[in-house]
């Protein structure tokens, strides 16, 4: 496995569309190992193949309860709504409160190409729809209701 290098907002490559996975093959496990290397290290709870330069559908979760790899995710369902404080591998240092759903379903592939269906609820739904956006281009201060101010975060982070 390697740690690969996290592409920071201002970069091209995090306003462009993915592209689907075909077959997953071996360089698609060598990708999704790397990425869980990479995000561990950084600290990340998700992880879109974009932000380390690779223009394709695959995420990793990982929320210190559930673990998740998903390839060509595609959202089935949502209800309810979250808004939560939100952050980004690819943004250091900003954040914002956005409105997401409190549970979302999603169809998608596993490393072995098999068809699979994933719920998530509160932290896990919030990652999965952030990590999603990535794969669409979108960033989520995009959407945010509104940006912290760096006094904000202090008073947040001493709660």
């Amino acid at each position: 496995m390697a740690t690969l290098n996290i592409v920071k907002d201002g970069d091209e490559i995090l306003r462009k569309k993915s592209r689907e996975v075909t077959v997953p093959d071996p360089r698609i496990d060598t990708l999704l190992d790397d990425m869980k290397e990479t995000m561990a290290k950084a600290g990340g709870v998700g992880l879109a193949a974009v932000q380390v330069g690779k223009l394709r559908r695959v995420i990793v979760i990982d929320t210190g309860e559930e673990q998740l790899e998903l390839i060509n995710p595609v959202k089935i369902k949502e209800e309810g709504v979250q808004e939560e404080i939100e952050g980004c591998l690819s943004c250091p240092d900003r954040w914002g409160i956005t409105r997401r759903p409190m549970k979302v379903e999603v169809e998608t592939l596993d490393r072995k190409g098999k068809k699979r269906r994933v719920k998530g609820e509160g932290l896990l739904a919030k990652a999965i729809c952030h990590e999603m956006d990535h794969l669409d281009g979108k960033l989520f201060y995009d959407d945010a209701i509104r940006m912290l101010t760096p006094e904000e975060l202090k008073e947040y982070e001493e709660a």
